[in-house]
């Protein structure tokens, strides 16, 4: 399939209400490929513009551009926030933005290209849809950033016109199949409890699981009991309307290759849908938060367990409910909000001691 032949065929898949992202694997490419193949001249409605790092530089020049919406999702899990890009800072393999509301631990090692994306809406009147949307090597896309209302659009522009590289082509590869993690027997369970007593942090946790070469989840199992315990899968659900009802605030992480994005705040509006079968796709269960701001869209049938994690910090221990799906790829993870410094919040342990448990041997539920 030529650059011409995605372009229409995309353009028809669009038509009929498709994401980008299903849009392109009803095409049997990854969405970045796609993306790509609408760079140069032609005159379908998208358009898109190959841009140039620095990417904290891009980022960083957002500031002057206003409100703007940073969404990161994983195949699962969609996670939107409206907000300014400010405080802004890294280098060129990481990143951090510490803004009010947009909040976000950036991989920049993992973004392996940009676009500048220009969409005619179908009806003339209507503006187009502006967008940055980046993304890893295999063409998974790591962050993207959407015009607002409020959005000053000569300033995001500027950007566009700062970092546009039209003479980059831009290709990716395919994903290689991820490694089989170690069989539990392999690892010391002993070694990996005393390390985790030990944390004073939890950011120790990632050196954790690369001290012991063990997967997430694994080092749930080998820790349960002590550390961690199984929920059942409508625990997520039942969270974020407990959290609703009673005000508790939260955080919620969300992350993709190259970007973990954070909400901290109370949850208001939960509307759970159901979308019924259609043709050879099977129905959907979404679990959506529908909040000035903030936006999650979380896809409950997908759920193949739920974990609570308690991990020691300084301040005391800090509990998390994380979603998996059944390709044991992390959903989402739920904190209490809090700073560092301060202990866990009692109201977020009340609606954690509330959850239904699993034992270790019982079938989700």
């Amino acid at each position: 399939m030529n650059a011409d032949d995605i372009r229409h065929r995309f353009a028809e898949l669009r038509a009929k209400g498709m994401r980008h992202k299903d849009a392109a694997a009803a095409m049997g490419l990854a969405e970045g490929a796609a993306i790509a193949a609408h760079a140069g001249a032609h005159d379908q409605a998208l358009r898109a513009t190959p841009l140039r790092g620095p990417w904290l530089a891009l980022l960083q020049s957002l500031e002057a551009c206003g409100p703007l919406l940073a969404l990161t999702r994983n195949e699962t899990t969609v996670h939107e926030k409206t907000g300014i890009y400010e405080k802004l800072s890294g280098g060129e393999a990481m990143g951090l933005a510490l803004g009010e509301a947009i909040d976000l631990r950036l991989f920049f090692s993992r973004w392996h290209a940009g676009f500048a994306v220009d969409e005619a809406a179908a009806n003339p009147g209507v503006p187009s849809s502006l967008s940055l949307q980046f993304f890893d090597a295999h063409g998974l896309a790591v962050h993207k950033i959407f015009v607002r209302e409020a959005t000053d659009r000569g300033a995001l522009q500027a950007v566009i016109d700062a970092h546009a590289a039209p003479e980059l082509q831009v290709a990716f590869k395919p994903a290689e199949p991820k490694p089989a993690p170690r069989a539990d027997a392999a690892i010391d369970a002993g070694a990996l409890a005393e390390a985790w007593r030990g944390m004073q942090d939890t950011h120790e946790f990632f050196g954790l699981l690369k001290k012991f070469d063990t997967e997430r989840q694994q080092s749930f199992r080998l820790t349960e009991g002590e550390f961690t315990q199984r929920a059942a899968l409508h625990a997520v659900g039942d969270l974020l309307q407990e959290a609703s009802f009673s005000g508790t605030p939260i955080m919620v992480f969300v992350g993709s290759p190259g970007c973990i994005q954070i909400h901290t705040g109370p949850v208001v509006r939960v509307e759970p849908m159901e979308m019924p079968a259609r043709g050879d796709a099977a129905p959907m269960r979404w679990l959506n938060v529908l909040d000035p701001g903030f936006n999650l869209h979380l896809r409950e049938d997908r759920i193949a367990s739920v974990w609570i994690v308690e991990k020691p910090t300084s301040d005391g221990h800090v509990t998390s409910v994380e979603a998996f799906d059944g390709e044991g790829e992390l959903m989402a993870m739920f904190f209490g909000a809090r700073k560092p410094g301060v202990p866990e919040r009692e109201d977020w342990r009340k609606l954690v001691r509330g959850l239904a448990r699993l034992s270790a041997t019982a079938p989700a539920a």
